[in-house]
């Protein structure tokens, strides 16, 4: 540990991504990533930007881009706030809503970034069980908090949580912000966005790296209430006022407004992930329901983590979690339909001997 190093940086157990190993081509199913490329249109706009504008700063206030947002979910423009990826945002967001002292909700196995962002703000936080299906008990967030967060469908379960149960938290915590971190309700769950004039102390983050293909663009927005975004916008102008770079910003218009792409892209995804769960379900394994662009499984005979280092070896990279209650789980990303089915053949081939 670097003696120059501060106080909280010596204290801090930061968040370990998914893999990105350069020694081989692998199939890369550990990390979330759409398997198709972002719509055409985002492509070339992107081009068309990457002009001599770049020696100019971008709009601070991404005011188009907020726009376009707003328009799509039915909200007023500063009902929106846009960031560098959800994560940014959800950063800003422990920091503008949490205090220290009094301890925010969230559930045992979520994303694991959430207990990151407490330790770095000091933020305490209580965890709350998930059932033994890996189900949020609605009833537990029913309790006094000083927040509470939510990613739905979870990570890295991809389980989802209903509007309706939704709707009981945010009544039964009215005094307390409400995080929905929804980066993968496009893959099938109903988004919460419609009950933010119902609920003024709701915030809804999203991402475009999932279903709009847009992980290496990093660009993530939420929605809430003007109250809510004013706090957003005081942290953020105190970090730094251009979150995002011009062709960024060119982009994620581009992918918001390419509705038709959007659909074909994420029809692919659903039904490619409703195939390979069927297919690893006759092979013994637990596939625990998805409404995400991954699953989350488990067999009864073969270790996760055998399993997880057999495929690694073979080319295929998941995610494997040592922690407990899923330890013996693994994260799989929805491929191509060309991808998962060689790990539908590799992985047969591991569980039968």
């Amino acid at each position: 540990m670097n003696i120059y190093w501060s106080d909280t940086a010596k204290r801090l157990e930061p968040y370990v991504p998914g893999e990105q190993p350069q020694d081989r081509k692998y199939i890369k199913l550990n990390t979330n990533e759409n398997p198709y490329q972002p719509s055409p249109k985002v492509l070339e706009a992107i081009k068309n930007a990457a002009g001599e504008g770049l020696r100019l700063y971008p709009d601070p206030d991404c005011n188009v881009l907020k726009e376009t947002i707003a328009q799509y979910y039915g909200l007023e423009k500063d009902q929106v706030f846009v960031g560098n990826g959800s994560d940014e945002i959800l950063a800003f967001a422990f920091l503008t809503f949490f205090n220290p002292g009094s301890a925010i909700l969230f559930p045992d196995v979520t994303y694991s970034f959430y207990p990151v962002y407490c330790g770095l703000y000091g933020i305490d936080y209580k965890t709350v069980p998930l059932d033994e299906s890996f189900s949020i008990p609605v009833e537990s967030f029913f309790q006094g908090n000083g927040g509470i967060v939510i990613a739905n469908p979870n990570a890295p379960t991809g389980k989802y949580m209903d509007i309706e149960s939704i709707r009981k938290i945010l009544e039964h915590n009215s005094k307390s912000v409400v995080i929905i971190d929804e980066a993968y309700i496009d893959f099938g769950g109903e988004s919460s966005i419609k009950l933010i004039k119902e609920y003024p102390n709701l915030l809804v983050i999203q991402t475009l790296s999932k279903s709009r293909s847009l992980a290496g663009l990093r660009v993530g927005f939420a929605a809430g209430n003007r109250g809510l975004i004013e706090g957003l916008n005081r942290v953020k102008n105190s970090f730094n006022s251009y979150t995002l770079d011009r062709l960024a910003i060119v982009g994620a218009i581009e992918a918001i407004k390419d509705e038709a792409y959007f659909r074909e892209t994420r029809k692919k995804v659903i039904r490619t992930r409703e195939r390979v769960s069927a297919g690893l379900a006759d092979m013994g394994f637990d596939v625990v329901d998805s409404m995400a662009n991954f699953i989350f499984i488990s067999h009864p005979r073969v270790y996760a983590y055998d399993i997880f280092q057999k495929l690694k070896k073979q080319g295929i990279l998941v995610r494997y979690f040592n922690k407990p209650r899923i330890d013996n789980f693994l994260r799989v990303t929805i491929g191509t339909d060309r991808e998962m089915d060689t790990f539908l053949e590799v992985v047969k081939n591991i569980v039968s001997r």
